[in-house]
Protein backbone atom coordinates (compact mmCIF):
# COMPACT_ATOMS: atom_id res chain seq x y z
CA UNK A 1 0.00 0.00 0.00
CA UNK A 2 1.17 3.36 -0.84
CA UNK A 3 2.14 5.86 2.05
CA UNK A 4 -0.02 8.51 3.16
CA UNK A 5 2.41 10.76 2.34
CA UNK A 6 2.67 9.79 -1.10
CA UNK A 7 -1.17 9.49 -2.26
CA UNK A 8 -2.89 11.87 -4.33
CA UNK A 9 -6.07 13.35 -3.00
CA UNK A 10 -8.24 10.53 -4.87
CA UNK A 11 -6.38 8.25 -3.39
CA UNK A 12 -6.36 9.55 0.09
CA UNK A 13 -10.40 9.74 -0.38
CA UNK A 14 -10.46 6.37 -1.24
CA UNK A 15 -8.45 5.44 1.34
CA UNK A 16 -10.21 7.02 4.22
CA UNK A 17 -14.04 5.78 2.23
CA UNK A 18 -13.02 2.21 2.28
CA UNK A 19 -11.27 2.14 5.64
CA UNK A 20 -14.34 3.98 7.19
CA UNK A 21 -16.81 1.69 4.93
CA UNK A 22 -14.80 -1.55 7.01
CA UNK A 23 -15.87 0.11 10.20
CA UNK A 24 -19.57 0.53 9.38
CA UNK A 25 -19.50 4.66 8.67
CA UNK A 26 -20.43 5.00 5.02
CA UNK A 27 -19.62 8.08 3.39
CA UNK A 28 -19.90 9.95 -0.07
CA UNK A 29 -17.16 12.34 -0.87
CA UNK A 30 -19.26 15.95 -2.08
CA UNK A 31 -17.82 19.38 -2.89
CA UNK A 32 -14.67 20.66 -4.40
CA UNK A 33 -13.00 17.41 -3.68
CA UNK A 34 -15.12 16.03 -6.26
CA UNK A 35 -14.75 18.52 -8.46
CA UNK A 36 -10.32 18.12 -7.95
CA UNK A 37 -10.95 14.96 -8.88
CA UNK A 38 -13.42 15.40 -12.23
CA UNK A 39 -12.24 18.55 -13.47
CA UNK A 40 -7.73 17.78 -12.09
CA UNK A 41 -6.51 19.95 -14.71
CA UNK A 42 -8.44 23.00 -13.49
CA UNK A 43 -8.90 22.50 -9.80
CA UNK A 44 -7.29 21.58 -6.40
CA UNK A 45 -8.30 21.63 -3.35
CA UNK A 46 -7.15 20.42 0.37
CA UNK A 47 -9.85 19.21 1.48
CA UNK A 48 -12.34 16.23 1.19
CA UNK A 49 -15.49 16.96 2.45
CA UNK A 50 -17.43 13.68 3.45
CA UNK A 51 -20.99 13.07 4.36
CA UNK A 52 -21.87 10.08 6.55
CA UNK A 53 -24.89 8.78 5.00
CA UNK A 54 -25.67 6.61 8.43
CA UNK A 55 -25.09 9.40 11.07
CA UNK A 56 -21.97 8.19 12.39
CA UNK A 57 -21.28 9.71 16.25
CA UNK A 58 -18.32 12.73 15.88
CA UNK A 59 -16.89 10.35 19.00
CA UNK A 60 -16.95 7.27 17.06
CA UNK A 61 -15.58 9.43 13.97
CA UNK A 62 -12.67 10.56 15.79
CA UNK A 63 -12.24 7.21 17.25
CA UNK A 64 -12.04 5.15 13.69
CA UNK A 65 -9.97 8.04 12.34
CA UNK A 66 -7.44 7.57 15.07
CA UNK A 67 -6.76 4.04 13.41
CA UNK A 68 -4.98 5.49 10.31
CA UNK A 69 -3.11 8.24 11.73
CA UNK A 70 -5.83 11.31 11.73
CA UNK A 71 -6.55 13.98 14.72
CA UNK A 72 -9.16 16.43 15.17
CA UNK A 73 -8.34 19.94 15.42
CA UNK A 74 -11.85 22.04 15.62
CA UNK A 75 -13.67 20.50 12.48
CA UNK A 76 -11.18 19.37 10.78
CA UNK A 77 -9.34 15.88 10.75
CA UNK A 78 -5.38 16.44 9.94
CA UNK A 79 -2.80 13.79 9.32
CA UNK A 80 1.36 14.57 9.28
CA UNK A 81 2.07 13.16 6.67
CA UNK A 82 -0.43 15.18 4.33
CA UNK A 83 -1.43 19.01 3.92
CA UNK A 84 -5.33 17.33 2.85
CA UNK A 85 -7.76 17.45 5.68
CA UNK A 86 -11.30 16.11 6.06
CA UNK A 87 -14.29 17.59 7.05
CA UNK A 88 -17.83 15.86 7.73
CA UNK A 89 -20.22 18.37 6.88
CA UNK A 90 -24.12 17.43 8.56
CA UNK A 91 -26.19 15.80 5.79
CA UNK A 92 -28.45 14.60 4.59
CA UNK A 93 -26.66 13.92 0.98
CA UNK A 94 -28.43 16.15 -1.15
CA UNK A 95 -28.07 18.97 -3.63
CA UNK A 96 -30.52 22.05 -3.47
CA UNK A 97 -33.63 20.82 -1.95
CA UNK A 98 -33.17 17.33 -3.68
CA UNK A 99 -31.25 14.25 -2.17
CA UNK A 100 -28.99 12.48 -3.80
CA UNK A 101 -30.30 9.58 -5.84
CA UNK A 102 -27.26 7.92 -7.47
CA UNK A 103 -23.62 7.46 -6.27
CA UNK A 104 -20.34 7.10 -7.92
CA UNK A 105 -17.90 5.03 -7.07
CA UNK A 106 -14.22 5.04 -7.97
CA UNK A 107 -12.02 1.55 -7.21
CA UNK A 108 -8.55 3.12 -7.10
CA UNK A 109 -5.01 1.53 -5.71
CA UNK A 110 -6.02 2.51 -2.32
CA UNK A 111 -9.54 1.63 -2.41
CA UNK A 112 -13.19 2.47 -3.60
CA UNK A 113 -14.03 5.82 -3.17
CA UNK A 114 -17.96 6.74 -2.77
CA UNK A 115 -18.44 10.45 -4.25
CA UNK A 116 -21.01 12.25 -6.02
CA UNK A 117 -22.34 11.80 -9.93
CA UNK A 118 -20.43 14.56 -12.42
CA UNK A 119 -23.94 15.33 -12.70
CA UNK A 120 -24.69 15.83 -9.02
CA UNK A 121 -21.17 17.64 -8.69
CA UNK A 122 -22.15 20.25 -10.94
CA UNK A 123 -25.48 20.85 -9.49
CA UNK A 124 -23.51 20.49 -5.79
CA UNK A 125 -21.33 23.66 -7.21
CA UNK A 126 -24.51 25.31 -8.91
CA UNK A 127 -26.23 25.27 -5.71
CA UNK A 128 -23.92 27.57 -3.93
CA UNK A 129 -23.84 29.97 -6.86
CA UNK A 130 -27.47 29.81 -7.24
CA UNK A 131 -27.94 30.66 -3.52
CA UNK A 132 -24.69 32.50 -2.22
CA UNK A 133 -23.81 34.07 -5.83
CA UNK A 134 -20.74 32.21 -5.21
CA UNK A 135 -18.72 32.76 -8.81
CA UNK A 136 -15.94 30.44 -7.94
CA UNK A 137 -18.40 27.28 -7.47
CA UNK A 138 -19.90 28.52 -10.72
CA UNK A 139 -16.37 28.24 -12.89
CA UNK A 140 -15.95 25.25 -10.94
CA UNK A 141 -19.33 23.83 -12.56
CA UNK A 142 -18.09 24.97 -15.52
CA UNK A 143 -14.90 23.15 -15.14
CA UNK A 144 -16.47 19.62 -13.84
CA UNK A 145 -18.91 19.87 -17.38
CA UNK A 146 -16.36 20.36 -19.74
CA UNK A 147 -14.29 17.40 -18.31
CA UNK A 148 -16.89 14.96 -17.94
CA UNK A 149 -20.24 13.96 -19.19
CA UNK A 150 -23.39 15.19 -17.15
CA UNK A 151 -26.72 14.68 -18.03
CA UNK A 152 -28.05 18.55 -19.13
CA UNK A 153 -31.59 18.07 -18.89
CA UNK A 154 -31.28 17.01 -15.20
CA UNK A 155 -29.68 19.96 -14.65
CA UNK A 156 -32.12 22.19 -16.31
CA UNK A 157 -34.92 20.57 -14.60
CA UNK A 158 -33.01 20.36 -11.00
CA UNK A 159 -32.38 24.29 -11.46
CA UNK A 160 -36.38 24.92 -12.51
CA UNK A 161 -37.07 22.81 -9.52
CA UNK A 162 -34.73 25.24 -7.28
CA UNK A 163 -36.63 28.42 -9.03
CA UNK A 164 -32.75 29.15 -10.61
CA UNK A 165 -33.65 29.75 -14.02
CA UNK A 166 -32.23 32.72 -15.21
CA UNK A 167 -28.50 31.30 -13.26
CA UNK A 168 -28.97 28.10 -15.41
CA UNK A 169 -29.22 30.44 -18.21
CA UNK A 170 -26.02 31.71 -17.11
CA UNK A 171 -23.97 28.87 -16.74
CA UNK A 172 -25.17 27.01 -20.48
CA UNK A 173 -24.24 30.83 -21.62
CA UNK A 174 -20.65 30.64 -19.66
CA UNK A 175 -19.96 27.12 -20.41
CA UNK A 176 -20.29 27.43 -24.64
CA UNK A 177 -18.32 30.37 -24.15
CA UNK A 178 -15.57 28.23 -22.36
CA UNK A 179 -16.15 25.11 -24.71
CA UNK A 180 -15.74 27.45 -27.91
CA UNK A 181 -12.63 28.64 -26.74
CA UNK A 182 -11.39 24.69 -25.39
CA UNK A 183 -12.21 23.83 -29.34
CA UNK A 184 -10.54 26.76 -30.41
CA UNK A 185 -7.00 25.97 -28.15
CA UNK A 186 -7.25 22.29 -29.12
CA UNK A 187 -7.54 23.05 -33.16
Amino acid sequence: MKAISQMSLGELAAYVCSHLDGRGIKVVLSGGGCVAIYASDKYSSMDLDFIDRLHATRRKLKEVLSEIGFTEQNRYFTHPDTPFFLEFPSGPLAVGSEPVAVVEELRLETGSLRLLSPTDCVKDRLAAFYYWNDRQCLQQAIWVALARQVDWEEIERWSRVEGEMEKFHLFRKRYKEDFDLQEKSNS
